[in-house]
């Protein structure tokens, strides 16, 4: 049993398929530099309450910055036998300084060394996934000015409704991405509690101080409860769950802007970077890109799955089936992270149709809205100024001309409130120009809203 960190009390050797069976090495080894981080703090408290001298404790931490090397370039050995990268870690410390080597393990047991681990890890996670947001949403708020002016036809039930400001969209998609931040922003506060010298379950009967590992490592607390840490995942399961609403959200742009590339939208022209073509049609350009990332969202939401069914029947403290619990977390990051990478760089090379767009963009009545509330403006009942809107259009698809196209006189036939300003607020220029409530799609509040999210990301640092 040599090499176990639990042998003593077996006598017999582990069956090989047991060790392949079990071994988490080959998804666990990058937790490496964490798994350091963790154990150097923890052999520094060791030494500032005495349970190590100061002398051992310079000896772990210098032999595992020379291990940590190693594992960076890639001249570090892993075995199955020695299961994960924590025993891996451990081993090759003993056996480079002996017994010294043996004491780091002192008021610790892997299982909330493990949870420690994940937690750095994931810390590191989210903030690099807040970072990529970021720029994210600064190629959006470029754009703003890119297509300054640009109006487009906003949609729901994909049918035509009301004119916005190109600007709007792409601060909807800013909105969108601000609320993942808060989500990972919530998580991580959340998540950085320490578990460290919770132990196996039930604490240690040993002078440890949870506080200045806790310190060391950056938490802000530490978990008040040695029994809950074996256990608890809901960070990591917090975190791949606002992962999955990243991935949605990405996957919800990239579908819009499939659709406004096709030949029947015509709205949107992506970069030759960005597209494949095809082995059989010269002339086609495919949006690859965008398509995967569509599909990627699926893998992130299963793995939203993978980790509530992994917990929802687990008896409290630490259970064998948790070291299945990277694994989705690994996934969704590696996933999301590979998607935000390039989702700016697409954001910023695409161009709008604009000569395509104008063309068409009187087309689907985007007006009707505004003059119901010409109407409103003028005493009639919402309701009734919907009803008298809804026959002029049908009356207009009859004539098949557009609402501004229409005599005045039969307006006047539909309402005696409507006079010759009418005409005033037809056309989709004159409706951007009239919407005028917070936050709205018109020519002004967009303005003000660019010039809040300029402000905002100008305070943000920006990615290497």
């Amino acid at each position: 049993m040599a090499g176990k960190a639990w042998g003593g009390a077996f006598g017999e050797h582990t069956d090989p398929r047991v060790e392949k069976f079990t071994e988490s090495i080959s998804f666990d080894a990058r937790l490496a530099a964490v798994d350091i981080r963790g154990s150097q703090a923890h052999a520094r408290m060791l030494a500032e309450v005495g349970l190590i001298t100061a002398d051992e404790c310079c000896q772990i931490v210098e032999t595992l910055d020379v291990i940590g090397g190693e594992i960076g370039r890639g001249e570090f050995a892993y075995r199955t036998e020695l299961e994960d990268i924590h025993m891996h870690i451990e081993s090759a410390l003993i056996q480079r300084i002996g017994d010294v080597g043996r004491k780091l393990h002192t008021g610790r047991s892997r299982n909330d060394q493990v949870s420690t681990d994940i937690k750095l890890y994931v810390r590191d996670c989210l903030d690099a996934l807040d970072a990529q947001l970021v720029e994210l949403q600064r190629a959006f708020v470029a754009r703003t000015e890119i297509d300054e002016g640009v109006v487009l036809p906003g949609y729901t039930h994909l049918q035509r409704a009301q004119p916005v400001m190109a600007a709007h969209y792409w601060l909807a998609y800013c909105e969108k991405f601000e609320r993942d931040r808060l989500r990972l922003q919530d998580c991580r506060a959340r998540l950085n509690v320490s578990p460290l010298g919770a132990a196996a379950l039930a604490g240690s009967s040993l002078p440890i101080n949870r506080r200045i590992t806790a310190e060391l490592l950056g938490f802000d607390d530490v978990a008040a409860n040695s029994l809950d840490v074996s256990s608890d995942r809901d960070y990591l399961a917090e975190s791949i769950f606002a992962m999955s609403l990243i991935a949605i959200h990405l996957s919800g742009w990239a579908e819009e802007w499939i659709l406004w590339c096709t030949t029947e939208f015509g709205f949107l022209k992506l970069p030759d970077a960005y597209t494949t073509g095809s082995s059989i049609m010269p002339q086609k350009r495919n949006p690859d890109v965008l398509e995967l990332i569509r599909g990627k969202s699926a893998r992130v939401v299963a793995d939203v799955q993978q980790i509530l069914t992994l917990l929802k029947g687990l008896p409290m403290a630490y259970n064998r089936d948790l070291q299945e619990d990277k694994l989705a977390f690994f996934d969704a990051f590696d996933t999301v992270y590979a998607c935000l990478e390039l989702a700016p760089s697409v954001v910023e090379h695409a161009r709008l149709r604009t000569e395509t767009i104008e063309a068409r963009l009187e087309e689907g009545f985007l007006d009707a809205t505004t003059l119901m509330e010409y109407l409103i403006l003028r005493g009639v009942p919402m309701r009734t100024g919907h009803e008298v809107v809804g026959k002029l259009v049908r009356l207009c698809e009859q004539k098949k001309i557009r609402l501004a196209e229409l005599p005045l006189a039969e307006f006047q036939a539909a309402s005696d409130k409507i006079t010759d300003d009418v005409y005033g607020v037809l056309g989709v220029r004159n409706v951007v120009a009239r919407l005028q409530s917070e936050g709205s799609g018109g020519a002004g509040p967009v303005a003000t809203q660019v010039q809040r999210w300029r402000e905002r990301l100008a305070s943000m640092p920006r990615t290497e």
